[in-house]
């Protein structure tokens, strides 16, 4: 008796290889558009998320003098408010410093530019070239003319950087608004958002964070030293060239290296050109040179003995980091485009098994909130339960002041 032949169903008859395709494709299609929707809530919601992005570095930054005031005996608000008044305090003088050089400098530099544009007016009728002065009069008066017609362009974008003005306003209050909470409750915070997870994934995510707060600050503490480098450096190879716009010209270069690799060669470029209107193409030379001795000992000699592991990219994917954040959201992304990614790096390798600073350990916890059961829907730090009151595993409170750390109970919140 013949077997009776199989039915081969279509999906058989698909190879294997192309069924992974399939199965690999429609998850990235879904990666692929999980980060486009969160890409474009982030640009919806930029004037309060920039500045909370903010705020959070400047309290990476101003946390070892609130610690340093701490331990000295000043109350936690106390410090706070000196912290951030002598930020504020601070950026004022260097603005208003930087202002008034500016002014002076640039009056300087006014003059010295139209003497060299004058001087290429004479080249251009004198030299190889033998234009007569009425071609070069036509060639203004098209200039000219051009400027008036792009007069309506001029006015929407002076009416564009007045609502543009108004945003940096709100962000600047919104940022300082939050670096207060951030410095006085930042534990607080994090307990909160840490609690919305799912129990089993509370831990994880802990110390995950806790890691990623480590490389944060690690690359905040690099930028500010290499940043300060690089303009010193290069605002006193300015000095010997254009004296009056020396500290402009390191402060434009302190805050253009806050951007890695890109903003430290465009301030670069911006005091070669400086110079170069100056003094001329010799000594413009000369800066250049200045600016890339600067640049290669930061670089190759500054950045790895301070980063170190916990800022571990390569600078090829810093260079593309940097360049997909500024095309996703101008400087504003390529600003923070090189942090956001050493974090998920260090928090993704931990959350897949590779721990990049075991010397942290895990014994710091985060508390569980949880519910008293007399009063449903009342939420409660562990152990801060009143006399007589049960916490949520049926534990009497030992001490209303000594909280429960997550996963002590019974092994409760263990992952």
């Amino acid at each position: 008796m013949s077997a009776e032949p199989t039915s081969v169903r279509g999906s058989d008859t698909v190879p294997l290889s192309v069924r992974s395709a399939a199965s690999w494709s429609w998850r990235l299609l879904l990666i692929a558009a999980a980060v486009a929707g969160l890409v474009w809530l982030l640009g919806a919601l930029k004037t309060i998320v920039v500045p909370v992005a903010v705020a959070l570095l400047l309290t990476i930054l101003l946390s070892p003098l609130r610690r340093a005031l701490e331990r000295v005996g000043v109350p936690r608000g106390l410090a706070v408010a000196i912290a951030v008044v002598g930020l504020i305090v601070f950026v004022a003088a260097l603005v208003t410093l930087a202002g008034r050089s500016l002014i002076t400098g640039f009056t300087d530099l006014r003059e010295q530019a139209v003497a060299g544009f004058q001087e290429l007016v004479r080249w251009l009728s004198d030299g190889p070239l033998g234009l007569d002065s009425t071609r070069i009069s036509e060639l203004g008066d098209q200039l000219q003319g051009s400027v008036t017609s792009a007069s309506s362009s001029i006015v929407a974008g002076a009416l564009g950087a007045a609502t543009t003005v108004g945003h940096v306003l709100v962000g600047m209050l919104i940022a300082l608004f939050c670096t207060i909470f951030f410095l006085s409750d930042g534990r607080t915070i994090w307990t909160w958002l840490v609690n919305l997870l799912p129990i089993g994934a509370r831990e994880k995510v802990h110390q995950a964070g806790r890691r990623g707060l480590v490389t944060l600050a690690a690359y905040v503490r690099t930028q500010i030293l290499v940043a300060l480098v690089d303009g010193v450096g290069i605002g006193i190879g300015a000095a010997f060239f254009v004296p009056g716009l020396a500290l402009p010209i390191g402060i434009l270069v302190f805050v253009g290296s806050f951007v890695p690799i890109i903003g430290a060669i465009v301030t670069g470029a911006v005091a070669v050109v400086v110079v170069l209107v100056a003094q001329g193409w010799v000594s413009a030379l000369v800066m250049l040179g200045i600016v890339l001795l600067v640049q290669q000992a930061e670089s190759h000699i500054l950045q790895p003995f301070l980063m170190g592991h916990a800022v571990s990219l390569h600078p090829v994917a810093v260079v593309l980091v940097v360049a997909a954040g500024s095309l996703a959201a101008g400087i504003v992304g390529a600003l923070f485009a090189v942090p956001f990614a050493a974090v998920l790096n260090t928090v993704l390798l931990y959350l897949h098994g590779h721990d990049k600073f075991p010397e942290l350990g895990t014994e710091d916890h985060v508390p569980l909130l949880r519910r008293r059961p007399t009063l449903p829907g009342t939420l409660l730090w562990p152990g801060r339960t009143t006399a007589g009151t049960t916490s949520g595993d049926g534990a009497e409170a030992a001490d209303e002041g000594v909280p429960r750390v997550a996963g002590d109970a019974a092994g409760e919140n263990r992952p």
